[in-house]
């Protein structure tokens, strides 16, 4: 079924607001599908990586099954057939992957590797519709100067870096410890966006 060119809409599979204020942002309407609010609507896989599996393989891994669930909760709900969007995120530094921090402690660690040095932030896109996916990757790298423990501290209590891939928002307060980035902006926020609009062209989506 082709896409409506008349106010086209699409699922996003994600909770991320983030993720919702940049499809916004480029003028993309859509409906948040949950994936995780009934027994059968679980993700059939944990979060954790696959042993030996490479950052941006598990990425990819995960984009695509967030994808691929959301596009059976749409058939489960029998919602209207529209084109489904999930995405995720990770941070790499030396070759591990870092993802959100389990509690303060883990967070304030987290940041303590990340400062003075350089990592890269991978976000896979995963985009369903009609039974085919469509995916793309974006890899940035991210340079932090210094963060001393006093930042840290600060940082860790004003609850921003809890929910988020290498513990930190580079849209937030942790804009301040970016001394360098290479690649995507919207990419290390959680949606890259030429990424994300070439797989919605490449559908017929009208951007």
């Amino acid at each position: 079924m082709p896409i409506s060119q008349h106010n086209p809409r699409i699922y996003l599979a994600s909770r991320s607001p983030r993720r919702r204020e940049l499809l916004t942002q480029i003028g993309v309407q859509f409906d948040t599908i949950i994936l995780r609010n009934h027994p059968r609507e679980e993700i059939d896989e944990d979060e954790m990586p696959l042993a030996f599996e490479a950052p941006v393989d598990y990425v990819e891994r995960m984009a695509r099954s967030k994808a691929e669930q959301g596009w059976r909760i749409v058939g489960w709900r029998k919602l209207l057939s529209q084109p489904l969007l999930a995405a995720d995120t990770t941070v790499e530094f030396e070759g591990q992957i870092i993802g959100k921090p389990t509690e303060e402690e883990d967070a304030k660690s987290i940041l303590r590797r990340l400062s003075d040095k350089t990592h890269r932030v991978l976000t896979a896109v995963a985009l369903a519709f009609e039974g085919r996916i469509e995916t793309a990757l974006s890899v940035s790298e991210v340079s932090f100067g210094v963060i001393d423990e006093a930042e840290i501290r600060r940082y860790v209590l004003s609850g921003e870096p809890m929910d988020k891939a290498g513990a930190y928002g580079i849209q937030g307060r942790a804009g301040l410890y970016v001394r360098h980035l290479a690649g995507s902006y919207t990419g290390v926020m959680g949606l890259p966006l030429h990424e994300t609009g070439a797989l919605l062209k490449r559908i017929g989506y009208p951007l």
